[in-house]
């Protein structure tokens, strides 16, 4: 099962692309779509979207986990984050993958076994659960990374498996 796991922002969305077999899981291709600060954000989403159809065109994921939006208290970015998670969400769509959704609570007991868990020990289990060398740069893509982990290792997974 390949799983493509999305951390949506305006500037930068991150992603990770792993395989799961059994309960092994291998990173098959992780980084991140940026977009220019100087931009209308019309034209950032759409680099956004046009990316990522890119990414899933090239590696041709079956589901896509997406990280819900976190409360953040700047209600502007908060609109803005969201816009971007709603287009990486229609380019999954578009692209016909399955979509899941995880908050970060979930990611991070999923991945740490700790729903409170700093964001640097779930960067070191993503490190250590894919055998990487080095945590992914910048965070985005480990949280990408983080997120795909996190679905690879739920029961929705079981859900996919069984229609498969």
């Amino acid at each position: 099962m390949r799983i493509i796991g999305i951390d949506p922002g305006i500037a930068i969305t991150g992603y990770g692309i792993i395989d799961k077999h059994a309960n092994n899981f291998k990173p098959i291709a992780y980084g991140k779509v940026t977009t220019e600060a100087g931009q209308d954000t019309c034209r950032r989403l759409v680099s956004v979207y046009n990316d990522l159809t890119r990414i899933f065109s090239e590696y041709r994921p079956q589901c896509a986990a997406v990280e819900e939006l976190f409360f953040n208290k700047n209600a502007k970015t908060a609109m803005v984050i969201g816009q971007a998670r709603g287009v990486a969400i229609l380019a999954a769509a578009n692209a016909g993958l399955e979509i899941f959704e995880y908050t970060p609570l979930q990611v991070k007991q999923a991945v740490v076994g700790y729903g409170r868990a700093e964001k640097r020990q779930v960067q070191a289990m993503v490190r250590l659960l894919l055998n990487l060398n080095e945590i992914p740069q910048p965070d985005d893509v480990a949280d990408a990374l983080a997120v795909a982990l996190c679905h690879g290792s739920s029961c929705k997974m079981q859900h996919i498996l069984d229609r498969s």
